[in-house]
């Protein structure tokens, strides 16, 4: 087994100046002139009346869609016509989902969605029987037929937050267009452009030390795990894992397997573990959770840390990803990816560590398939660039005009302006 490539890389690095780079989006999309429906809501468990955080909303039958913020909340924009027979379907791992009706009134009220709990236990029989490792083999050789054999064009919001311990440091926003070939190819053309995007930097001395992810938005490409094969369903790898059943569980009213894998051997660079939600019916992936074994941490930091500064002592606590699919007509399709890296920095001369944040996340929110749905190579966004680098800063109130984006939570937007009025005063 060669060395394991890690595709996702954090990069540490002392900036000379906090100045804030501006410039240009690389394209407009056509759709952005069209008129549309806002459709804003909060999304709880029927029971407890608490906020279920990052439920999923989308247009039944079609690719539209966003997910909610931390807060449960969401703001969901409809770019055609309204024909009065739209249909919102929310839902959320391990409840039933909930339709509504689209109405002419959406864009002046705020609906609350609530949602009830999934209460029906499979048959112990049905889930336990099966060899979780034959399932797992299963599932991978059925990705031709489950998933889209066509190349497609997608619209996604991607996003990116720094905190430094409590306090954000940076935070960047971009909408992206993604270009997927069919499920049965290589990741290796898969493309994403930014279309148009925003950046906020703290100006703060104390804050120099820039964490950047680099090619931040081509988690939508690297992070899609049946797609990617490379990163955990390669089957030369599965031995490498102990696989073992867990309860099931519901998504979109589907009864899924749950499996759970783990290291079983120690190999010269960091593996996973986490948990795969496979459908039962399709035997389709629908949900990956996992993070990097942090057992050894020098094999932990190989494998995220790209830079750094001299002296900098870096220590990996916690790196984890999440990725969702959802099924239309048949195939299932991307649609949310979420990574999350926690660690620590000191210097070797100071007694006291900090602790920091990484937070990234793309929706894909529209999307169409054929073959001339390509983006130009010179248009890509590359693995070594930096989003806060190459997009406008925060400014206008209306910049997303009505590209679906993930609806800021509380102290996201408390962050914005406190980091914008701080930006202005130092101008």
């Amino acid at each position: 087994m060669e060395t394991r490539k890690y595709f996702w890389l954090v990069c540490l690095m002392l900036w000379a100046t906090l100045a804030v780079t501006v410039s240009a989006h690389t394209g407009k999309d056509e759709d952005s002139r069209h008129d549309y429906v806002t459709i804003s809501g909060v999304v709880r468990d029927s029971e407890t009346q608490k906020e279920l955080a990052y439920a999923t909303i989308s247009l039944a039958g079609n690719a539209a869609g966003t997910v909610a913020n931390k807060d449960g909340e969401f703001l969901f924009k409809l770019k055609d016509p309204l024909k009065g027979e739209e249909e919102i379907e929310v839902s959320y791992l391990g409840y039933y989902s909930a339709k509504f009706k689209v109405g002419e009134k959406d864009d002046k009220k705020k609906r609350v969605i609530l949602l009830t709990p999934y209460t029906t236990q499979l048959s112990e029989v049905v889930i336990y029987a099966r060899d979780p490792l034959k399932l797992v083999q299963e599932a991978i050789k059925k990705i031709p037929q489950n998933y889209d054999s066509e190349q497609s064009l997608l619209t996604g919001f991607y996003r990116e937050t720094a905190q430094k311990r409590k306090r954000f440091i940076n935070i960047s926003e971009a909408v992206v267009k993604i270009s997927k070939t069919p499920y049965d190819k290589s990741v290796a053309n898969d493309r994403v452009q930014v279309l148009k995007g925003r950046t906020i930097v703290s100006q703060k001395a104390s804050d120099t030390l820039a964490i950047k992810l680099l090619g931040g938005p081509n988690a939508s490409v690297y992070l899609d795990v049946v797609k990617n094969s490379d990163l955990l369903l390669d089957e030369a790898f599965l031995p490498c894992y102990r696989f073992r059943m867990e309860e099931s569980a519901v998504i979109n009213d589907r009864p899924q397997y749950v499996v759970r894998f783990e290291p079983q051997v120690v190999l010269p660079y960091a593996l996973y573990e986490g948990r795969l939600y496979i459908d039962m019916e399709k035997l389709s992936f629908t949900r990956a959770e996992f993070a990097l074994d942090m057992r050894d941490q020098d094999k932990a930091t190989q494998a995220i840390l790209r830079k750094k500064p001299l002296g900098l002592r870096f220590k990996p606590q916690e790196v984890s990803y999440q990725v969702n699919y959802v099924e239309r007509d048949g195939k299932t399709y991307l649609s949310y990816v979420r990574n999350l890296f926690r660690f620590k920095c000191d210097w070797k001369r100071k007694l006291f560590s900090t602790g920091y944040t990484v937070l990234s996340e793309v929706v894909i929110t529209d999307g169409k398939k054929g073959g001339e749905n390509d983006i130009p190579r010179r248009l890509a966004f590359k693995q070594n660039q930096c989003l806060s680098d190459d997009v406008a800063h925060f400014a206008d109130v209306d910049f997303w005009e009505n590209y679906n984006i993930i609806e800021p939570d509380e102290s996201l937007e408390k962050a914005i302006s406190k980091l914008r009025k701080n930006r202005i005063q130092t101008e």
